[in-house]
């Protein structure tokens, strides 16, 4: 590859090498300056690059804590996917924009040209529509990782219907939750899908879930053909209702701040939050993060594992590729499945040039050994990404040397389903890229690390990471339906000018931040404030350690103390492991660190996206009900960490 030169160390920071750096869309660090300058100026001339139906009269308006951009604006985000792509219709309409590879590796594959999702698009509006579907109506969608979920998306999106997309993976109960406080009328699902080589009936899920909802209609896709329940009323397939449609719909003309989607946070405490996204902002800021921050050209493939129910999803599977006109890749099912190396043969196969996970997935692959990859070259890999959680360096040097070669920038990313697209990262095209460190805030955002007195911290010393004004486009607007909610969770903290992450942070010498964990997973050991994920890095450090989650619990004499969960992939003593993960921690950070207890297990409870669940293994030691446990991939290792703790 001619885009390809191995990166450049310079003490403990990594460089593009120089023929990506002249290739890069954005080289040159004056685009910090130029941004910082005027912010709201910077982001106007980016929207100016896309197609509005008219232009807005006040780029910026603030009121604290509330905000607008580009007002009265008129726009409808699948035009800009389609029919007035930047890069031209006619160029586009017979160029792959969606690759779908199902799990059953004897099934075959599908893609679809920008032309044929645009006609697919077209016929689901229309369905929708006749079915009763308005402009501000939400609709619900329960979909796996199949091509429907994006048809759907982008069917509503087109007659401005609002899209809530809830992950395949949670409960009825979940769901239901969701759909209530939505109001959603139509819900579309899939009769069963594929899963470690299982068919999970999701129609049987989805006939639970709308009791005592306001929906009127499930839209079934026809997907592993299992037997399901069939109400004749109320169910109707999705194949079957676009049929005959017309392949041609009018786009409805939205305002720049009319609701696109509504997103729920995962509900870990409490009631689900429904994060509220707009049209306008949330299109400028999906197109340029993604363009910039992935280096996206003409020639790319690009894979983002993430599922279309997280906002990574969203973003960066749906949105952010198709509005840059690249192919998106969607995978049914999980990267280890049927062989610890299919995520590898699917990169090889379709010539992925960018490469976006998460840091779980990075130790799963490098926890099966290099044997299940060594015959994979990727050499089509330009750049890699990594999203969700902090990246330790341990993990962080085994995807650059062996999965990049250590010639593909590594752009190690933060954000939040409130913030709607990546907003810290070093750009690949300038770095630089440092171990453990996420890197500088996206250009035209302003970020700093406060103490609890609002006074901004200086290098090294750990804080709350914020957000300055003028707030990025693409932002949350609000909690749907709750605004109590929406000022008490980010505007009470530091007053509602300054929006509060909930994320603990600190700044190097060069100005990269390090993101050290939530502020609300804070662990305070008589009276010193550390991190869960400051803990975690520690204990990853550790050769033998793939994989770790730290936790407080009650201590009579501390207050609190850090209990260690670690997986390791050697067969070393679990005594002479657990001190030597003490001694390391005692060694990094002090010994007000010390755990509790270090307990050696096969797995750690996960959802399948890859998430940690800590608050499972908080509530092993204080006797609470478990809940839910049916959005875990792996629901058998909370039996087994029980058995241990218990010995």
């Amino acid at each position: 590859m001619e885009k390809k030169s191995k990166l450049i160390k310079k003490g403990d920071l990594y460089y593009p090498g120089k023929v990506f750096k002249k290739k890069a869309l954005v080289n040159n660090k004056k685009i910090y300056r130029e941004a910082d300058k005027d912010p709201v100026k910077f982001w106007e001339k980016l929207a100016k690059k896309l197609y509005w139906r008219k232009k807005w009269k006040k780029t910026f308006l603030h009121k604290p804590p509330y905000f607008q951009w580009f007002i009265n604006g008129k726009l409808n985000i699948t035009e800009n996917i389609f029919e007035k792509n930047y890069e031209g219709w006619n160029k586009i309409k017979n160029k792959t924009a969606l690759i779908w590879e199902p799990e059953p590796i004897e099934e075959e594959s599908r893609k679809l040209t920008y032309g044929e999702l645009f006609f697919a698009v077209c016929k689901f509006a229309n369905a929708l529509k006749k079915l009763g579907v308005k402009k501000g109506d939400r609709v619900g969608i329960y979909l796996p990782m199949v091509p429907e979920v994006i048809i759907s998306v982008l069917a509503c999106a087109r007659i401005g219907a609002v899209h809530t997309v809830v992950f395949s993976a949670f409960s009825s109960h979940a769901l239901q939750i969701r759909l209530q406080d939505t109001e959603a009328k139509i819900l579309i699902t899939v009769d069963g899908y594929y899963r470690r080589g299982n068919v999970i009936n999701l129609k049987q899920a989805a006939d639970e879930a709308i009791k005592e909802t306001s929906i009127e209609k499930i839209i079934v896709v026809k997907r592993s053909h299992n037997e399901i329940s069939w109400n004749e009323n109320q169910n109707l397939w999705f194949e079957e209702i676009i049929k005959d449609e017309s392949d041609e719909c009018e786009a409805e003309i939205m305002d720049s701040e009319d609701p696109l989607f509504v997103l729920y946070t995962s509900g870990s405490t409490g009631k689900p939050k429904g994060v509220l996204h707009t049209c306008g902002g949330y299109m400028i800021q999906a197109y340029w993060t993604g363009k910039w921050i992935f280096d996206l050209k003409d020639d790319d493939v690009l894979w983002c594992t993430a599922d279309a129910g997280w906002i990574t999803g969203h973003s960066y599977t749906i949105y952010s590729p198709l509005l840059n006109a690249v192919p998106t890749l969607l995978f049914e099912g999980a990267p280890d499945w049927p062989t610890p190396g299919r995520w590898a043969e699917i990169i090889e196969k379709y010539r992925v040039t960018t490469f976006y996970t998460a840091p779980t997935a990075i130790r799963m692959f490098e926890k099966y050994g290099l044997e299940f990859i060594q015959r994979y070259k990727f050499k089509s890999l330009q750049l890699l990404g990594s999203v969700g959680e902090p990246i330790d360096e341990s993990a962080w040097l085994w995807y650059f040397r062996n999965v990049g070669k250590e010639k593909c920038p590594i752009v190690d990313t933060w954000w939040q389903t409130e913030s709607g697209g990546i907003l810290i990262t070093s750009l690949p095209g300038i770095g630089p890229f440092k171990p453990s460190f996420t890197g500088l805030p996206f250009p035209g955002t302003r970020f700093d690390i406060f103490d609890d007195k609002k006074k901004s911290l200086p290098v090294g010393e750990r804080g709350n990471l914020v957000m300055l004004p003028p707030f990025s486009p693409g932002m949350m607007r609000g909690v749907y339906k709750n605004s109590e909610k929406y000022l008490e969770t980010y505007w009470k903290e530091y007053g509602k000018k300054i929006y509060f992450t909930s994320d603990a942070a600190y700044k190097d010498e060069n100005d990269l931040i390090r993101i050290v964990g939530r502020v609300d997973d804070a662990i305070k050991v008589a009276g010193h404030r550390m991190t869960t994920g400051e803990l975690e890095s520690v204990v990853a450090l550790h050769s033998d350690i793939t994989e770790c989650a730290v936790i407080g619990i009650v201590d009579e004499i501390k207050g609190e103390a850090p209990v260690v969960f670690a997986v390791s992939k050697n067969e070393k003593s679990s005594e002479q492991l657990k001190n030597e993960i003490i001694s390391q921690i005692r060694k990094e950070i002090g010994p007000i660190a010390s755990p509790k207890e270090v307990y050696i297990v096969n797995d750690l409870p996960k959802t399948r996206s890859g998430k940690i669940m800590r608050r499972i293994l908080r509530k092993l030691f204080s006797n609470e009900d478990l809940g839910d446990l049916s959005t875990l991939a792996n629901p058998e290792s909370v039996e087994e960490i029980r058995k241990i703790i218990k010995s």
